[in-house]
């Protein structure tokens, strides 16, 4: 089921402790620019987007069983360079004057420009202050990432994916990931480092799932039937591998145009 919209609103129809599993990757902050009001990613400062995001978390708490698991991608940014995040009243038309150097560096409490700001952990920490166990941070090692013009630090070549989980025990199938052993004699359970190439899917932004990172999470946190939820389904990767997997789905998501988007992308599947 796909629902158009504000995720922090729609999720607030969704009935309680009706979602096995959230598996999602939600915009980051201060990196593009989606052309809606409501998005999440332009606030003024990075505290402002783990706030916002930490929120829309507690709506997805209270829809998820109380064995239930969120798993959550994000990946962390610069502050004020470039091609990093921006702070300010407007900040993607600001970041955009400053790179054609028509506009001062951003100011922030005590953040620099350069500095690698960690979102990700901000927003780890931030969960775990509302109460969610935080109980694994996996590393997306990507294979073929993003080429980057600098020359003063080393390439950026991964992301973090974080488990949570709603209460101190809760439903996790390690075997269902597990890998066969060198010597091919037995199954042994997968680590947390996930070598995934980076994809792409013709009409989405560059940003998309590659399907083997939802399928870990999925395969590891439902079971045939379960209901997985993603609250930001950009091109729809969460809920296409999902409905392979014979699990029910739910998604959401605020841009109209992403929404076609999915509908053929799994119409081509006959998921409809």
């Amino acid at each position: 089921m796909i629902i158009t919209g504000n995720s922090l609103e729609k999720l607030k129809e969704l009935s309680s402790s009706s979602v096995q599993c959230i598996v999602t990757s939600p915009p980051y902050w201060g990196l593009r620019d989606y052309d809606n009001d409501e998005q999440l990613g332009t606030e003024k400062t990075p505290e402002k987007f783990v706030s916002n995001l930490a929120d829309i978390f507690e709506e997805g708490k209270r829809v998820l069983r109380d064995d239930g698991t969120a798993w959550i991608n994000l990946g962390d940014t610069y502050f004020g360079a470039k091609g990093g995040a921006w702070v300010g009243e407007n900040s993607i038309q600001e970041k955009e004057e400053y790179r054609m150097k028509k506009k001062a560096p951003p100011k922030h409490a005590y953040l620099k420009t350069k500095d690698l700001i960690g979102v990700p952990w901000r927003f780890a920490i931030e969960m775990q202050k509302r109460g969610w166990y935080l109980r694994q941070d996996i590393i997306w090692h990507k294979t073929c990432p993003m080429p980057e013009s600098v020359n003063d630090r080393l390439q950026k070549s991964h992301e973090h994916i974080f488990l949570f989980s709603k209460k101190k025990n809760y439903y996790f199938n390690a075997m269902a990931i597990a890998k066969p052993s060198i010597d091919g004699d037995r199954l042994v359970r997968l680590q947390d480092v996930w070598t995934i190439p980076t994809s792409n899917y013709q009409g989405a932004h560059f940003a998309v799932f590659p399907t083997k990172l939802p399928e870990l999470c999925i395969k590891a946190g439902t079971k045939e039937g379960d209901v997985v939820l993603d609250p930001f389904m950009g091109s729809g990767t969460t809920a296409y591998v999902a409905q392979k997997l014979s699990r029910k789905w739910i998604g959401i998501e605020l841009n109209p145009n992403y929404v076609k988007i999915i509908k053929e992308r799994v119409a081509q599947q006959s998921l409809f």
